[in-house]
């Protein structure tokens, strides 16, 4: 009987994305947490949150596999669950990123519906962040499942659960968030941290099977571990994944900022792993970014990005879905 009094993370060998076999993965992952059914219950408007960076095919691994999604999306039914899809990338929107990367099709076999993000402010027990504005539909969600790509970042070193909750920022709000916190990564990443802690997923499921690389978060290349993650506490997760990895803990902002917050335990000892042995987990060569980028966009590159999402999003997107229904 494992002990309620520390946060537990489940580790699990898995090495292919083909369907049956990563579904009985993702079964077993969750095994030690009671299976889903501890997590979902019936009638549960459940979100299952993707990383859409890009409208990149599944190849370059810089995305949330699809197949990772029609598991998830299968195995909530069966817990009566009711799922639902939704992100806000940083160029676009959820449905028509989702239709370049291929998910689209996936969706749509499962009639999983994908929504798009609307913001809202909600006060939260943060000091410093008394107000965010966030995704009312991750908010409002009975459940949010959070799935993330394990991924080297430019600018935060590695992008993990905790900042793929980001996505749960509507919009341009992303862009105006670097712009408020400058250079200051430690404050970003508190905000970013703040962010998870009021989306407050009920699962996190870490895709490590193939992971991303060096230039993240898209310009690097795979890298297979054949691992995936899961826990109810998505600060303890990325703390775990960090050692994983071989980074120092405080070089990850993210993870540096939830141990600051009192969110992640500091030792060890504080934490449950089942699994493979942690120390066999752990790799000497994960490639960080060749270099950093500064977290400042300031107001030119603000505006531009502003351009550049709108653009896409009302004029790309639209061309786009047109021109595959005519051909």
């Amino acid at each position: 009987m494992l002990s309620d009094l520390y946060p537990l993370v489940s580790l699990h060998r898995s090495t292919t994305y083909h369907l049956p076999q990563l579904q009985q993965d993702l079964e077993q992952l969750l095994q030690p947490m009671g299976g889903l059914a501890a997590v979902v219950k019936p009638g549960d408007r459940v979100l299952l949150k993707p990383n859409l960076l890009t409208g990149s095919r599944p190849g370059r691994e810089c995305i949330t596999r699809p197949e990772i999604v029609q598991c998830l999306t299968v195995m909530v039914r069966d817990c009566g669950g009711k799922p639902f899809l939704g992100d806000s990338p940083a160029f676009g929107s959820a449905r028509g990123v989702a239709r370049a990367n291929g998910l689209l099709a996936v969706a749509k076999a499962l009639e999983l519906p994908i929504i798009e993000f609307h913001g809202r402010r909600y006060q939260t027990v943060s000091e410093t962040f008394d107000h965010l504005r966030l995704s009312s539909e991750a908010m409002e969600a009975d459940v949010v499942i959070n799935l993330p790509k394990v991924k080297s970042h430019g600018q935060l070193t590695l992008t993990l659960g905790v900042k793929n909750l980001f996505g749960c920022v509507p919009g341009k709000m992303k862009a105006w968030w670097h712009l408020e916190a400058g250079k200051d990564s430690a404050r970003f990443a508190e905000m970013l941290v703040e962010t998870a802690r009021a989306i407050n997923p009920r699962l996190t499921i870490l895709d490590g099977i193939i992971a991303h690389e060096g230039n993240g978060p898209s310009n690097g290349k795979p890298r297979s571990l054949g691992l995936l993650a899961a826990s109810t506490d998505v600060f303890t997760l990325d703390r775990v994944f960090t050692e994983i990895l071989g980074v120092e803990l405080l070089q990850v902002p993210t993870v540096a900022a939830s141990i600051h917050l009192g969110l992640c335990p500091s030792l060890n000892s504080q934490i449950q792993v089942v699994g493979p042995d942690l120390e066999a987990l752990k790799i000497t060569d994960w490639q960080l970014p060749d270099h950093m980028v500064p977290l400042d966009f300031g107001l030119p590159r603000i505006l531009q990005s502003t351009f550049r999402h709108l653009y896409i999003r009302f004029i790309q997107e639209p061309m786009t879905a047109y021109t595959n229904r005519v051909s």
